[in-house]
């Protein structure tokens, strides 16, 4: 169901941000609650075990789209939420690793307190590209101490190869492109 909603719902805008990127806008998906709902509920699947378990601690949403995922998938999980920013947005003390976008170059912060050592994360976004967001996410849990669990995204950009990127860790895509 989650995607079949994201095949009818997400739409194509050709040459955003930048020429020749295709941005996948998931505000229909969002707009529509029985679609959301069952987006959030297989999002969160990738945080419990085979018998319906969960086995995370804290659930990770990187900036800024997987923010709106991640929260409720905490909510559904029973965990806490921990929001990844770009630099200069966390007002305390923060881990730092920079990377390669697909358009550029950027650097993800998270608060050093954020994730206690041995907690088990879920991370949490809508696409995932090139991997270097998951890449620089799981390098920035692991400087607090915690495990990554597995990554949980709406959409994957297959032909771009980013699950290459995530050092090990599972990633579930709910459809992907």
């Amino acid at each position: 169901m989650a995607r079949s909603a994201l095949e009818r719902l997400v739409v194509d805008v050709p040459d955003f941000p930048e020429p020749g990127i295709v941005f996948k806008d998931i505000s229909p998906v969002l707009a529509d609650h029985d679609a959301f709902t069952v987006v959030i509920g297989a999002l969160a699947q990738s945080g419990r075990d085979d018998q319906g378990r969960v086995v995370v601690d804290k659930v990770v949403g990187m900036e800024a789209r997987g923010f709106i995922l991640a929260a409720p998938v905490a909510l559904a999980l029973g965990c806490g939420f921990v929001p990844v920013r770009k630099a200069g947005k966390l007002p305390r003390e923060t881990h730092a690793v920079s990377y390669e976008l697909e358009y550029g170059r950027a650097t993800l912060e998270l608060h050093r307190d954020a994730i206690a050592p041995g907690d088990r994360v879920l991370l949490v976004d809508d696409v995932l590209a090139t991997g270097g967001t998951v890449a620089a996410t799981n390098q920035l849990v692991e400087q607090c101490g915690g495990t990554p669990h597995a990554v949980s995204v709406l959409m994957e950009l297959g032909f771009l190869d980013g699950r290459s990127k995530a050092d090990g860790v599972p990633v579930d895509s709910l459809l992907t492109i």
